[in-house]
């Protein structure tokens, strides 16, 4: 499913050390991602085919309608999904943070296109060797199964914030999204502080918004002291459970 210009190569060596491959020693998703399913037998397999590359932010991941070869973890930074209408508009239809999956499995052809929001890294997977590695183990069918009723959810839940939210609400829940995912270990004590993976012309996109109408509840979210804004996109939350009342 995955790249069309593959960048950086990070690593590709299978080295072992306490029966864990180096390349999954220090992965999220080893953890809290898809390889959490996996014994040190499993992770050596799959470390063999597996390599992690690196993507500059505008830079093309998957083509919308093309047969996937590959699928990936998201290992850091942040990745649009995004959906073609048939007169040429674009919308974004979600995004993905460490450690989500991106793609979709056993799938013939994609169904969304991705692009990297932010510099990215992703651990790329030869369809084949995973679909391979899914058949032969339920708990990680579980654990893929899992996330994606999860990301079921947030869609749903999304839903509610685009029809329901007001203009404030819709931002403030954008950037609570943000703030909790793109980077937890940044939410210390109930402070934040993160890069908007995307422009406002994007952000008005996601959230049905006008850029204009970003701009001036961003500009109101700062004047009430709920957020601290410099050079348009870097972004501190003082208290997030502050930014969590005005979501809705």
């Amino acid at each position: 499913m995955l790249p069309v210009r593959i960048g950086l190569v990070i690593a590709r060596k299978d080295i072992h050390n306490s029966n864990v491959p180096v390349l999954c020693q220090s992965c999220e998703a080893r953890h809290r991602g898809l390889c959490g399913a996996l014994d040190p037998e499993q992770l050596s397999e799959l470390a063999r085919s597996t390599r992690v590359v690196r993507h500059e932010a505008g830079e093309q991941l998957v083509r919308e309608a093309d047969e996937p070869g590959a699928y990936a973890n998201v290992m850091a930074g942040v990745v649009k999904l995004t959906k073609t209408l048939e007169d040429g508009r674009r919308q974004v239809v979600g995004l993905q943070f460490a450690p989500d999956f991106l793609g979709r499995l056993y799938g013939t052809e994609n169904h969304l296109g991705a692009e990297a929001a932010s510099d990215v890294e992703l651990c790329r997977v030869p369809r084949a060797a995973l679909e391979k590695l899914v058949g032969e183990n339920p708990a990680l069918e579980n654990r893929l199964m899992r996330q994606a009723l999860r990301e079921l959810d947030e869609a749903r839940d999304w839903i509610v914030t685009l029809g329901r939210k007001s203009a404030e609400e819709k931002v403030a829940s954008f950037l609570y999204l943000i703030a909790t995912h793109a980077n937890p270990r940044a939410a210390q004590g109930g402070r934040a502080e993160f890069r908007l993976p995307l422009s406002r012309a994007d952000i008005a996109d996601f959230l049905g918004l006008t850029i204009e109408t970003v701009s001036r509840q961003l500009t109101r979210l700062k004047g009430a002291g709920v957020i601290e804004i410099d050079k348009l996109r870097d972004i501190v939350v003082p208290d997030l459970a502050v930014l969590e009342e005005r979501c809705g």
